[in-house]
């Protein structure tokens, strides 16, 4: 018999799994737990929700590759439904870890606080939403469940439900030999050398290949091989919304984001013109294909995705991603061809002028300028999502976002999370006045942590991607002082930006402050919208063959 506690046995192996961090709030149930992580090398954040507690979690994954939250059974595990569901569509391996009554209590079946029905619907309910659930109930194979689930969660990248009663948290268990290594995807040689091998020959056959990167290049940890086919191949290369910042953006092959009638020009004109479409872990969402407009021809597609190399109606199975991106750089032919300029994303010329009221095209024009190799962008739902499209961060994986889930309230508790993860990362935090109303509070929780994001507040008093699709008064929200939250939330900088000399002003001293969190209260009408959100919307009302 081992003398490890179960709860102790489960925090070495997150540490030795790389998460050193864990989010969440304390409940009864969970606590026992709590106390062993104050006497391990993971410690605890503390949120302001359950709910936020678990977007940070998502926010540190994306960032770390592994995240981890602790709540409590009912009411706690309950309130991160939606951000796990949200982490389980957008490949996030979250692990959640609940609490819960002890074995001995639920024998007789008792009539416990935080009770909701019998005590398996918890468990019921995650697993539609995880790659994995553990109940540990049995000391002799609580390590073993653990290991699984843990296991799962990194070779599916999808969210884990860990579910531990209190009685068994300070339970010796049982050693059980390594975990044996289940990330290998499985392979099939023969099928990746003819993929390989068709893929290389219509890419030399080609007049004007194209690559298009998705998620999945980010989940897998592949922005290098990527980076390395594109400059040994000499190809284009546009990033999917949900994939936005695979590449960095201000690479000189770096197309912008492709995702139909989202699209800038360039991108939209380049890759829709192309004879050959290397999709690489690209995922046909209605996001990234901007409302199924996206204007592309299967029979120059080779699409390489979980696990598979679709190349016309050829099927190669067993083909994993890495494995295909990595003979295809070792084996292709550098094209030779100069590539044009692209365009490096909107500017906002002779920004400020006087008594020019905020939209949100300048405000992204004059963001370009301003974001600066350190800092990473987190992105709620909404226009300003769809604003962020023209964005162009530094570096790889630094644009963060809900993009295919589109859950609010993502940004400010996920930024949180990915700043925790990256310490070195300063996050600029753009989000909707409706979506900060929902999860904003969590802002405290950077400003408890010494964090310093800039929090841009698009503010313009309401719901702006339901006024786009229909308008009326349910769209409207009452309005907040965003900029006067520092007298609530502690150490916190606001500025009100009405117009442009007020926002210049405001982002100038943010910027400079790297002691203490701001927030910018950017003033703007209720029918500004972003220019992708308007490319969008034309090209919908020209297909249904309406006007305004």
């Amino acid at each position: 018999m081992s003398e490890t506690a179960i709860g102790h046995y489960l925090l070495n192996r997150l540490s030795e799994l790389g998460v050193k961090h864990v989010f969440g709030v304390p409940g009864d149930y969970v606590l026992g737990f709590y106390d062993q992580m104050e006497h391990s090398s993971v410690s605890h954040v503390g949120t302001t929700r359950e709910d936020t507690a678990a977007f940070a979690a998502d926010g540190y994954a994306r960032c770390n590759g592994l995240g981890a939250l602790a709540v409590t059974y009912g009411v706690g595990a309950l309130s991160v439904v939606n951000p796990i569901a949200g982490a389980y569509a957008e490949s996030a391996p979250v692990v959640v870890i609940s609490g819960a009554p002890g074995t001995n209590e639920v024998q007789n079946d008792p009539m416990l606080h935080h009770r909701f029905g019998p005590f398996t619907f918890q468990r019921e309910i995650f697993e539609r939403i995880t790659c994995a659930t553990a109940v540990i109930d049995d000391p002799v194979l609580a390590f073993r469940q653990i290991d699984r689930a843990l296991a799962a969660a990194l070779r599916h990248r999808k969210p884990v439900y860990i579910e531990l009663p209190r009685d068994l948290v300070e339970q010796p268990g049982v050693e059980v030999a390594a975990p044996p290594d289940e990330q290998m995807e499985a392979r099939d040689d023969a099928a990746l050398a003819e993929a390989v091998a068709e893929t290389v020959e219509l890419l030399a056959h080609s007049k004007s290949p194209v690559v298009i990167a998705g998620v999945e290049i980010h989940r897998r940890g592949l922005q290098k091989p990527l980076l390395d086919f594109i400059e040994h191949a000499n190809l284009p290369v546009a990033a999917t919304l949900t994939g936005k910042s695979v590449i960095r953006e201000r690479h000189p092959n770096y197309l912008g984001i492709y995702s139909g009638a989202l699209s800038n020009d360039d991108a939209r004109r380049v890759v829709e013109d192309s004879d050959c479409i290397l999709m690489l872990g690209m995922t046909l969402n209605d996001i990234d294909t901007g409302g199924y407009t996206i204007q592309l021809n299967p029979q120059q597609m080779i699409r390489a995705a979980q696990g598979d190399v679709f190349i016309r109606h050829h099927r190669y199975p067993g083909a994993p991603l890495n494995d295909f991106l990595t003979a295809l750089n070792r084996t292709g032919r550098p094209r030779t061809e100069a590539l044009p300029r692209f365009t490096t994303g909107p500017e906002a010329t002779n920004f400020p002028e006087k008594d020019r009221a905020m939209t949100i095209a300048r405000l992204i024009g004059r963001l370009n300028a301003a974001i600066t190799p350190d800092m990473m962008v987190v992105c709620d739902t909404g226009d300003c999502l769809f604003a962020g499209v023209e964005l162009r961060v530094h570096d790889q994986t630094e644009f963060l976002a809900s993009a295919y889930y589109t859950t609010m309230g993502y940004a400010v508790p996920a930024a949180l999370g990915a700043q925790v993860a990256r310490p070195q990362r300063r996050a600029l935090i753009l989000v909707g006045d409706g979506a900060f109303q929902m999860t904003g509070t969590e802002l405290t929780s950077h400003c408890r942590q010494g964090l310093a994001p800039i929090v841009i507040v698009f503010n313009n008093r309401g719901y702006s991607t339901e006024r786009f699709i229909l308008d009326g008064p349910f769209n409207d929200i009452a309005e907040w002082q965003f900029h006067r939250l520092g007298e609530l939330f502690g150490p916190l900088d606001g500025y009100d930006a009405p117009d442009e000399c007020a926002f210049e002003q405001a982002l100038t001293a943010a910027v400079a402050n790297t002691d203490t969190a701001s927030i910018i209260n950017v003033r703007l009408e209720p029918r500004d919208a972003s220019p992708a959100m308007q490319r969008l919307g034309a090209h919908l009302k020209a297909r249904l063959g309406r006007e305004d």
